[in-house]
């Protein structure tokens, strides 16, 4: 009796009559549904792979068992492969193909053109539109946040031309100074097409001749004795270069994206870092969809071609990981862009640097997404037994100390409740008066004063105590504690491995005289850890805000007689501090309250 099972695909056959040529295979099951789709130089060798190997990944054997048919496209070049797998993956989602799953399209600054007085905008969507598109943004708050840099500092028009077209006098954003009024003639149309330049070059990134720009006109109105207008170009030119010292990344190439992926828990997490003319435009998290068993390489080049191939490339892009078939997709892409496009994965310098924040950007986004996914009352619970508490706890505070080599300490404390974390009562403490890199000392300090307030009654009490660190650190919680007479509290350290490599973390409870090593498998460790990873990003983050404030600390603030208003009138008079130190005794004298004794001074302390 025949049976009516379908026939199982013989693989081997199949692969003996397919060619050399480069082209895309598709795999289908028994009812039809698509499998997955992949790209080969030589369709005979890739394809073959699969059926002719006797050992698989799991993930590829699963795959195997189900297909039916295979389907070929011949290509040209193994170029055109990679541009035809990409859009068959976005069009048809097949179950096995790592997948992008954002395909929102970013949003960019608008510039109308054809017009006497263009509007700056928000554009998201085709770029059908006469003029210029600046972007893309990852954001748009990045987007919205450069607009509004963009009102204050050149106070060109961002209203929509239905109202533009129909105003009989300035509205409130000319009242408040951020916006010439063309609407009702207040600025001529060549001055305004002044302005719209001078965006134009700042958004191109030439923030620097716009100063000079700027700074050549007001020595103009201050020589025809146009105070008033020199005035207005001096105040612009101290506020383009407090955006310039604040936004500039040293290090940044003008157009470079640096890329890093964490995989954990089936979970992908792609990480991007967008720089722009040398400026951070911020950051934006991706989680593909992930088949079993892949790897960052492979995820990543997914990736980038399924995400680069229908937008503007830049002309570098640093990789966490080495790409398959890397040289093809350099190829595509410069073609694809018009443009030289390198990829780079071995890096040194300030593009490690970019790399290992893009990389710990991954690996928290990551942390947080396994958080929210799995149920938080389970991992709650399962840390009660394994702490041995009588009941779930309500509220997990943990403490971390950041600094370098001693400097401008900040311990941080974060909440966590069965909600999830709590960020309002997130807290930092700028540590001082101890020995610099004493981290003993700095954790009694943070700790008195957090359950100092306790005792007060200002603050609420957690039931477990986390302290990133050893048995040293959690003696200091159990001193401070016992000094200020708080009961009630676990305390438990929290201290890396052996190999530091994550879920091989042991938990010590000092007071009981024991430790746990729950393993990696463990609902409670994966909460203690997210806890504390959270703690340590917190304390970084507030210890390099610190730095950085530190060290953009003005030597006018240690000259004796330049308080804040002398200061403000400095800079103000000449453009910034640059402007400062290139002025004699003389034009110091020249401001309003400085003397010669203080103007000279002034220029010892800048020119040492």
């Amino acid at each position: 009796m025949a049976s009516d099972s379908p026939q199982a695909f013989d693989g081997k056959a199949f692969v003996r009559t397919l060619s050399t040529s480069p082209g895309v295979y598709r795999y289908f099951d028994a009812d039809g549904e698509l499998l997955y789709v992949g790209k080969a130089g030589n369709l005979k060798k890739r394809v073959g792979s699969y059926f002719l190997k006797p050992r698989l990944e799991p993930r590829i054997a699963a795959m195997i068992a189900q297909i039916a048919r295979c389907e070929i496209t011949v290509t040209r070049t193994e170029g055109e492969a990679l541009l035809l797998e990409s859009q068959l993956i976005k069009s048809l989602k097949p179950r096995y193909n790592i997948m992008l799953r954002d395909d929102k399209s970013y949003p960019y600054i608008y510039l109308s053109g054809g017009e006497d007085y263009p509007r700056l905008a928000f554009h998201r969507g085709a770029k059908n539109l006469p003029g210029r598109y600046f972007g893309p943004y990852p954001s748009t708050f990045a987007v919205r946040e450069s607009l509004g840099l963009m009102q204050k500092l050149f106070k060109v028009r961002q209203c929509e031309d239905s109202y533009f077209r129909n105003r009989s006098r300035p509205c409130l954003q000319h009242q408040i100074g951020r916006c010439t009024a063309p609407c009702v003639g207040l600025i001529s149309v060549e001055d305004y097409r002044n302005d719209v330049r001078h965006v134009e070059m700042f958004l191109e990134g030439r923030s620097s001749a716009v100063i000079d720009e700027l700074a050549a006109a007001m020595e103009q109105a201050s020589a025809k004795l146009d105070f008033e207008r020199a005035a207005a170009l001096r105040d612009q030119v101290a506020a383009l270069r407090q955006l310039q010292a604040q936004h500039h990344v040293q290090g940044a190439s003008a157009d470079m994206d640096v890329i890093a992926c964490r995989i954990e828990s089936g979970l992908a997490c792609v990480s991007v870092l967008f720089f722009r003319d040398g400026i951070s435009l911020g950051t934006r998290d991706f989680f593909p969809r992930l088949p079993l068993d892949a790897e960052p390489a492979d995820v990543l080049a997914q990736f980038v071609a399924q995400y680069y191939l229908d937008r503007p490339v830049p002309r570098e892009l640093i990789l966490g990981e080495e790409l398959p078939d890397q040289a093809v997709l350099v190829e595509v892409l410069t073609e694809h862009s018009g443009h030289a496009v390198e990829l780079k994965s071995s890096v040194r310098g300030e593009r490690a640097r970019f790399l290992q924040m893009a990389e710990r950007n991954a690996q928290a986004s990551l942390t947080q997404r396994l958080a929210s996914r799995q149920t938080l009352g389970t991992r709650f619970e399962d840390l009660q037994r394994l702490l041995e508490l009588p009941e779930p706890p309500r509220r997990i505070e943990c403490f971390d100390i950041s600094h370098t080599r001693g400097e401008l300490t900040v311990a941080s404390c974060v909440v966590f409740g069965p909600e999830g974390a709590e960020k309002s009562h997130y807290r930092r403490f700028n540590i001082a008066g101890i020995t610099p890199g004493d981290d003993y000392a700095a954790m009694h300090q943070a700790l008195t004063r957090r359950f100092r307030k306790v005792v007060e009654g200002e603050g609420a009490k957690p039931d477990v105590l986390l302290i990133d660190g050893g048995g040293g650190q959690v003696a200091q919680a159990l001193e401070v504690l016992k000094e200020l007479g708080v009961a009630g509290i676990h305390v438990v350290g929290v201290a890396k491995g052996p190999a530091r490599r994550a879920g091989e973390e042991t938990l010590i409870l000092v007071d009981q005289g024991r430790e746990i090593h729950p393993g990696p498998t463990s609902p409670a460790l994966h909460l203690v850890a997210a806890v504390r990873d959270e703690s340590h990003r917190f304390a970084i983050s507030g210890h390099r805000k610190r730095r950085e404030k530190a060290r953009e600390r003005s030597v006018l603030e240690d000259v004796p007689g330049v308080g804040a208003r002398r200061r403000s009138a400095l800079l103000k008079t000449f453009g910034g501090l640059a402007g400062v130190e290139a002025a004699g005794v003389e034009e110091l004298m020249r401001v309003k309250g400085i003397d010669r004794g203080l103007a000279e001074r002034i220029y010892a302390a800048l020119h040492g």
